[in-house]
């Protein structure tokens, strides 16, 4: 059962931001550290995309649509569904959380990674991380604006302010990519700690806010229990109806692994960037559903994923998925952007 390494770096630097929060001046310019961090990595998640091969992959578009129905329709519905277990099992600031998370896009590198280990078909994957990634900039903040309302304290300037800070910065980095493209291929694996840095200075950001406005005070240890029990739930149902879902709609093995694992994960990558924008100072409480359920996802489909490795092909299986996989193993998106 793995335990993602990046996930005890977050939970390190919330740890820090309740020991010491930033207060005052420290915290102007934390945010301000933290806005400009959140427009940098959504420039070099534009900056990696290359839209001519993402636009290749949309000739697996049956794959591709299964996936964005999943993470942007079913996902929601079983969140707003949710909400008849506030506040039995959820505090409404907790439920709030719950139901972002499931309006977030998918994950891309850990998609690719579980898809890969379980012989599934890979470029699928990467294709629809990548489209799951590209059209959540838009669909998020449309569905939290729709969903969550002034609830989840979204607003006219929220959306104004997502694409001020999250879709120019994204376009811009499309616009680029001709000329700084190869610069952010070599440079990947220092850029990639860049993407890393970057969160957790939003993470840092956001529960110092919540520190300082006591929201802490409002999440007990059975409360945190009930989220646990609910997200493995969500994590089950998804995981079910993403197998079994696409087997009733005729894909092959190979992609329905790759829908498997592509349709029952969320990003944190793009969430917390997104929980930050939206929720202001209880962006803490909205990203720990989120945080959660991230290394819920990681570690049951690892899982998954061993056992699905050592299953049988049978002939007729592979046969069936030839067609599909042969158009998408054309497709490669390799400079995909960072997603956890």
């Amino acid at each position: 059962m793995p335990v993602d390494p990046y996930i005890l770096l977050l939970l390190g630097t919330v740890g820090l931001a309740a020991l010491v929060p930033a207060r005052g001046t420290s915290a102007d310019v934390a945010s301000g550290a933290s806005t400009a961090a959140i427009a940098f990595l959504f420039f070099l998640y534009g900056a990696r995309l290359s839209t001519r091969e993402a636009l290749d992959g949309l000739k697996h578009w049956r794959l591709h649509v299964t996936v964005l129905a999943c993470t942007f329709v079913i996902f929601p519905l079983l969140g707003l569904a949710a909400r008849g277990l506030v506040p039995v099992f959820l505090t409404d600031p907790l439920y709030q959380g719950l139901l972002f998370l499931t309006l977030v896009p998918s994950t891309i590198q850990s998609s690719i990674a579980f898809t890969s280990m379980a012989r599934g078909n890979v470029p699928a994957a990467i294709c629809a991380g990548s489209f799951s990634s590209l059209v959540g900039i838009v669909i998020t903040p449309l569905l939290a604006a729709a969903l969550l309302g002034s609830s989840g304290g979204f607003s006219a300037d929220s959306l104004l302010e997502i694409v001020l800070q999250l879709l120019v910065p994204f376009l811009a980095g499309q616009l680029t990519r001709r000329w700084i493209g190869g610069f952010i291929t070599r440079h990947k694996k220092v850029l990639g700690l860049v993407d890393r840095g970057s969160i957790l200075l939003v993470v840092y950001t956001a529960f110092s806010e919540g520190m300082v406005q006591g929201i802490w005070h409002q999440v007990s240890p059975l409360r945190l229990g009930g989220l646990l029990i609910v997200e493995g739930v969500l994590l089950a149902l998804m995981l079910a109806l993403t197998w079994y879902g696409s087997k009733a709609l005729r894909f092959g093995r190979e992609d329905r692994i790759a829908i498997q694992f592509a349709g029952s994960k969320k990003s944190l990558a793009s969430g917390l960037p997104m929980a930050s924008v939206l929720f202001g100072a209880h962006a803490s409480l909205a990203v720990l559903p989120l945080m959660l359920f991230h290394q819920m996802q990681l570690m049951v489909c690892a899982v998954i994923a061993k056992r699905r490795s050592h299953d049988p092909v049978p002939e007729e299986t592979a046969a069936l998925s030839a067609p599909d996989s042969a158009v998408a193993s054309r497709t490669s998106v390799g400079t995909a952007p960072r997603s956890g």
